[in-house]
Parts: C-alpha cells; structure tokens; sequence
C-alpha cells in the first residue's frame, strides 16, 4: 500500500519502508488544501508589501536587506546556489529518500508558504526513484540541513545532479527520464524546501530502526555468553526488575529469561555460583538503560519527523507569519548523542564478557582462549584485540557533537547544533558495534561447543545460526574472515529473525 504523508504519525518505520524499501507515498488532499491556503495568503501579504524573512529580505547576516521585485524573484535561485556548499562523497540514497519524506511532511502542514507544486514534484522523485546526489559533510544542523537540502532543491530547478535507475546523471537529464516536470523556484519555495534539520533526522530514524534491532541481539549475545559461563540466572528474573521501576530493565529481564528457557540452567539442574561478575549480573540494568535511551531518541526524533521545523512559520488561520528557529537541530542531536554513546556502553559491557570467555581464571572451566591447544594455539586471544580497538574508536566517536558548536554567518548564528555531526558518527559507531557484538557471538558460541549441558531454546538457535556462517575453531587459523562474517551476520539480522521464530519477537 502507498503512503499518505499527511503532516503527522509518521514513524522512523515509515521512514524506513519509504527510504530504504522504495514504499510509494502521495500526499493526502487535506495536505494539499493547507498549502494552497497558506500560499495564498503569503502571496497577500507580498502584494501588502509585508516585509517577510527569506521572502523579500536577505538571510542570516543579511536578513535586514530588503529586496526589490525584482530581486525577490531571483533571490530562491541565488539562495540555493550559494547553500549547496557541502563536501565529500555523496551520501547514501536511503538518507535523502528520507530527508525528503521528512520535508515533505513538513509542508504537509500548511505552514511554509511553499507552491504546491513544490510538495507534488518531491513526491514523483520519491516514486519514481530519482534521488538527488547529495554531500553528506556541510551541515551545521541549524537554519536546518541547509547545505545538502540544496542540492535536493537544485532538482526542482533542473541543475544538479541525481541518481536514477543506477545512474548518476544530470538533474535535468534524470527528471527527463522519469518524466517529472521541472517546476522551477518561486518565491519562498527554496527556503521552504530547504529550511530544516531532515537529513540528520532522517539518518537518525533510520539510525533508531537498526539499534532497536541492534539491542535485541546484544541481548541475545549476553544470553549466550551467561549460559557458557554458567550463571546465576536468578538476576534476569522480571519481578526483581519490576521492583526497581526501570522499563528497559524490565524488557530486558523478561528477555533473557525468554532465552534462557528450556535449558539447563533455567531449570536448576547444574551448580552456580551465588553471584556473578557485573558484566553478567548487571546486563539487565546497563543494557536496559540503553534500550531506554533509545526509546527516548526516538520520541524526540518522530516529535521532529511530524513537526513544523521552518523559518518563518505561517499560520493562515490567523493571517499571521512569525520569524524564530524551528530549524534548530538540537532537540535532535541532544539525544542522538546520548543514543550513540548508549550503543558504545552496549560495546563495552559486551567485550568485558567475551573477556570472561578467554580468560582461564573467570571462565568457570572454560580452557584458555577458547582453544583445546592453548599454548602451541592461541584461539580468540587475538579476536579480543579487535573489539578493543572498535571500542576506543567508538568511546572517541561518543564525544558529544551538540556541544561542540562554532558560529558562522558572522555571529548571526551564533550557536548551531552541530547535529550532522552526531547523525554521521552514530552510523560510525553503529558499524564498530556489529563487529564487536559479533565477536562477542563468536566467542560464545565456540565456549557453548565446549560444554556438554543443555541450554535454552532462544541461544541454542542463535548458535546454530552462527554455526551455518562460522566454524568451530578446531586449530587456529587466519580470524579476519570470520569476523567480517560475524559482522556482516550481525548487520544482516538473521540471528534475531531466527531467534524470534524459535521462541516469539522480544521485546
């Protein structure tokens, strides 16, 4: 079924259906209604001679110049020239599909004073595939996405460049081929396309869609390496979590234990030991604060998804246009940053695991580095090395970027969000931590293969799965391939969707 952007409910699932399955999308007629009435009292008011930002006035620096007639007709072409100033290889097709979902949302409302026209050319490059080439390096993620929202809005005119069925090609010539007609710039209608913080928001939604599914394998990565290492399972039981308050706890108790059941250890037929190390005990706790932190960006991000993010904002009803900074990335990039940096804890509390695998004195057992020849073998001591150096790759990449503002635009804009920069490095944190949850995998799959009781239905399945893309690591042999294959497995999600099919969809 196709989409209808209709200005609100839009999901980061939407955004991904959209993005990066191709959905089709329409606009809904009420949508098309409100911006007719907006654009018709934005075209009264410049008859009026109503002074309005971005509209008959420069921007930024230059919002207290004037335009003539004249100028004002000019002004959206100049404008998008002088923003489509970003760097750097182009950005992923899925990120500006989304972005320009986003803004279309946007102008869903009726509050940006946009042709029409505008709304229905970006919805025929969503459906036919015509997708601009975008930088993904320039923006500051304030006055919105300003540097690579231009190089979409450089389509509407028939410049640019754009990616259509595999082919980089011209703008003009890509619109031809699809058969979109050019609607060229009017006023306000560059500023109305490019006004808002939609790609970084974009890549956050989508960013959100594959941690959500990223957390639900770190936690069956923990489970694995809990029943290997034999542990008191009396931690994950929900009624102790439930004491305490915390929902993503909660989950994640529930979680483990939905893992563990059918096995041994769940069962009580195998010693343990009273209490067990933090890196086991607490998993519910650590890992539930971060499925916490990621509920929480993810309500901020669909807050922004539906929201009017513009400058200035039009309200017809009230004949009224008011000049602020919904543009502002921060209420984004504010717990963006926190999300990433939630993802790298889930890293760190993982390798401290996989640390309790190889090591002979804290693996209850289990013979050194995971290897019958320890000595003349190595095993995984070397597979450690390598999820440590992700880890300091991602407690670097953790850094809050909403802090590190610099002022541009000749202090006009004095402080900016920097929110691009979070929506970048959370995709590079994101790509370290498949490798070390799957290095976490490996590890606890090959301890499983050395015990000989019977473990849950959830991690039995999970290893089985691993088994289908990793051998056992009978002598040693060159790791490198895989750990690319466990990476690319983690990626993949076929882990989880095996899992889910064995014991039902976790929370």
């Amino acid at each position: 079924m196709t989409y209808v952007i209709k200005g609100e409910g839009l999901t980061i699932e939407d955004v991904v259906r959209v993005a990066r399955h191709n959905k089709k999308v329409e606009l809904h007629p009420d949508a098309i209604e409100r911006m007719k009435v907006c654009r018709a009292m934005l075209e009264d008011k410049m008859k009026a001679g109503e002074i309005i930002y971005g509209v008959n006035t420069g921007i930024g620096e230059f919002s207290e110049t004037i335009l003539d007639e004249e100028q004002t007709k000019q002004f959206q072409r100049y404008l998008i020239y002088n923003h489509a100033a970003g760097i750097g290889e182009p950005a992923p097709i899925e990120f500006i599909r989304g972005a320009m979902l986003g803004r279309l949302n946007v102008l869903a409302h009726g509050n940006s004073g946009n042709r029409p026209i505008i709304a229905e050319t970006l919805i025929e490059m969503l459906n036919k595939g015509v997708t601009p080439e975008v930088c993904q390096k320039g923006s500051v993620g304030a006055c919105g996405d300003l540097a690579p929202m231009s190089q979409i809005a450089l389509l509407l005119m028939g410049e640019g460049r754009a990616f259509y069925k595999g082919e980089l090609l011209s703008g003009k010539e890509a619109m031809d081929k699809a058969r979109i007609e050019i609607p060229g710039l009017k006023a306000r209608d560059g500023l109305a396309t490019i006004n808002g913080s939609n790609v970084l928001t974009a890549m956050s939604a989508i960013w959100l869609y594959d941690a959500f599914r990223f957390m639900k394998q770190a936690q069956i990565a923990c489970a694995m390496s809990i029943e290997a290492l034999m542990g008191n399972l009396k931690p994950y039981t929900p009624l102790l979590h439930e004491a305490r308050g915390f929902s993503g706890a909660i989950k994640c108790a529930s979680n483990l234990s939905t893992l563990f059941k059918g096995g041994d250890l769940k069962e009580g037929k195998k010693k343990v030991k009273v209490q067990d190390a933090y890196s086991m005990r607490s998993a519910p706790q650590v890992l539930g604060s971060a499925i916490d932190a990621l509920l929480y960006a993810r309500s901020q991000v669909e807050i922004e998804l539906n929201g009017v993010g513009d400058n200035p904002v039009f309200f017809p009803d009230k004949n009224l246009q008011l000049s602020g900074a919904n543009f502002q990335g921060s209420p984004v990039s504010v717990p963006m940053d926190m999300a990433g940096a939630a993802i790298t804890m889930v890293c760190v509390i993982s390798e401290r695991r996989m640390n309790r695998l190889n090591h002979p004195a804290l693996s209850v057992g289990l013979p050194p580095f995971l290897t019958k020849g320890a000595g003349m073998m190595s095993g995984l001591m070397l597979s450690q090395y390598t999820a440590d150096m992700q880890i300091v790759e991602m407690r670097i990449l953790s850094a809050p970027a909403s802090i590190q503002s610099i002022p541009a635009a000749a202090d006009q804009e004095d402080f900016v969000s920097m929110g691009m920069n979070t929506a970048i490095k959370n995709w590079q944190i994101m790509d370290n931590a498949y490798g070390v949850l799957g290095i976490e995998f490996m590890a606890a799959a090959q301890a499983m293969d050395f015990r000989d009781f019977k473990f849950g239905d959830g991690t039995a399945k999970a290893k089985e799965v691993i088994r289908k893309h990793v051998k056992f690591l009978d002598v040693d042999r060159p790791l490198f391939d895989d750990h690319n294959a466990m990476k690319a497995l983690v990626k993949s999600c076929e882990i989880l969707e095996e899992v889910e099919k064995e014991i039902g969809e976790l929370q």
